[in-house]
């Protein structure tokens, strides 16, 4: 089984993070995208504005009648900080028959070394740099000290180009806040979920043990 592994706040998901997630599974013959939305990025630590709960529901709903796409909560069941290092131990033991790729940004791939146990990450897993047209080119250097040889160049084989998307969730959550319109940025269920629960608004508390169930 060829895995794909997506973590991120997701806060909230947007067109630019599945349009991410597809041109990957595609272009890399990937069986299966796992959305990870963090409990606390290590990088964001008191920063996700929706709760936990919210941001897994936008992502079933954004995700749900796509076949190859899931969403795991690991990484918020744990609680905590998420350390990517730690979420790919536990699914090489949960899927030891898969072959675990992890996806992100081009422009995150050169910030890799700076992470917990960065060497261990590129051992578990293939990191797979993503980038768009006009674009630096991806720079695998900080990467070379790290992994053999032979690994350093399976690495530089999984690149993925995908079509310009200028969207970001500070951006979306900037504009519900101002009352502006986030239609055609991210998929209509979600931008009603984020209506009907208040989220991102800064006169509607949003109360996280509202959520509608679905069967997903």
């Amino acid at each position: 089984m060829r895995l794909g592994l997506y973590g991120g706040s997701f806060d909230p998901v947007h067109y630019g993070h599945l349009l991410l997630a597809e041109c990957c599974r595609e272009e890399l013959g990937l069986d299966a995208v796992w959305f990870l939305p963090t409990a606390v990025s290590p990088f964001k630590r008191g920063q996700t504005a929706a709760d936990a709960k919210h941001r897994v529901e936008m992502l079933k709903l954004a995700v749900a009648g796509h076949e190859a796409m899931n969403v795991s909560t690991l990484e918020i069941d744990r609680g905590g900080v998420s350390y990517t290092f730690e979420t790919l131990a536990i699914l090489q033991q949960e899927q030891p028959e898969a072959l675990l790729f992890f996806l992100m940004g081009g422009d995150s791939l050169a910030d890799l070394p700076t992470w917990r146990e960065p060497a261990r990450i590129l051992e578990m897993a293939i990191p797979v740099a993503v980038s768009r047209p006009g674009s630096p080119a991806i720079n695998y250097e900080p990467l070379r000290s790290l992994v053999s040889a032979e690994r350093w160049e399976l690495i530089r084989r999984h690149h993925v180009e995908m079509p310009l998307i200028d969207l970001s969730s500070t951006d979306l959550r900037r504009r519900v806040a101002e009352g502006k319109s986030i239609r055609y940025r991210t998929p209509r269920a979600v931008e009603k979920y984020i209506e009907t629960q208040g989220l991102y608004r800064p006169d509607i508390p949003a109360d996280p043990s509202t959520s509608t169930n679905h069967p997903f």
